[in-house]
């Protein structure tokens, strides 16, 4: 879940195991290539159930800038990978080809030659979640996380779930629209270390922060395996202290053998500074 700058090309033939090995039509490998250039995530995309090669001209693409406090999502319909500025993208700014979306997009991972479970279950959710948010539903190639099929994620800001079932996804996308998050199988945020999603977790978890953009790491350090983090939760400051631990993937050896995840230590809510102020004599 590393990457804020997401490059999604929608392509509805055959997806290869990983796009990192470019085996696909020379325009999209280009796409693909050209986005880990510059670090920016690409995926593959199709409407639920879609599976015959789209017949228009061009490529459909959308790019999101999830860093920062605005994050923003844009579409086009491109001739070629010329006709795309990635470069804008890396700098924040809207490629000439593109429009801004007014809308979030949900992406579902449906990934079946990168692992079984996110197609035998990410399918079926992708298609009810579409048949409830019409136009904004995609399938999408790996999203990370196999071991937590069904995978969600709410862009532009990289909110990321798993294990959905179809009502806690139209629960969570519903949400996402209001600028909330639901806490029950949040993921975390993209771009941020796995330890401080956690943080960012257990901070929400106790005061109940749902919105979007109310919590933010201020500063955090590492002691061996423990994180120690100052989280700014609304108009709350915490001091929150997580450590590793795993356990063994749900569906097997299919999966993963172990998961990493990541048990609370220690919270405390830290006092406001008061200064007091000299009189002046």
């Amino acid at each position: 879940m590393g990457a804020r700058l997401w490059l999604l090309v929608e392509y509805t033939g055959t997806w290869p195991s990983r796009l990192e090995n470019f085996e696909l039509p020379q325009e999209i490998s280009e796409l693909v290539r050209r986005a880990l250039e510059r670090g920016i995530r690409p995926q593959l995309i199709r409407r639920p159930g879609r599976r015959t090669r789209q017949r228009e001209q061009g490529i459909r693409v959308l790019v999101g800038y999830a860093a920062g406090e605005r994050p923003w999502l844009a579409s086009g319909v491109i001739a070629g990978p010329d006709d795309l500025d990635l470069d804008a993208l890396v700098a924040g700014v809207v490629p000439e080809s593109c429009i801004l979306e007014d809308e979030p997009v949900f992406l579902v991972c449906t990934h079946a030659k990168r692992n079984a479970c996110c197609a035998r279950i990410g399918l079926p959710l992708a298609r009810s979640l579409a048949e409830k948010l019409p136009d904004r539903v995609w399938e999408t190639s790996h999203v990370g996380g196999d071991r937590y099929a069904a995978n969600l994620v709410c862009l532009p800001h990289g909110i990321f779930y798993g294990s959905m079932s179809q009502a806690a996804a139209l629960a969570a996308a519903n949400a996402y629209r209001s600028g909330e998050v639901i806490l029950d199988r949040f993921r975390g945020r993209a771009g941020i270390p796995e330890p401080l999603q956690a943080v960012e977790h257990f901070a929400r978890a106790h005061t109940g922060e749902r919105s979007v953009g109310a919590v933010a790491v201020e500063s955090s350090r590492m002691d061996g395996d423990v994180t120690e983090a100052i989280v700014r939760c609304g108009d709350v400051r915490l001091q929150v202290v997580i450590e590793p631990s795993a356990f063994t993937a749900p569906c097997g050896t299919a999966c993963a053998e172990t998961i990493t995840t990541y048990r609370l230590v220690s919270l405390d809510r830290l006092t406001p500074v008061r200064y007091a102020t000299l009189a002046l004599a």
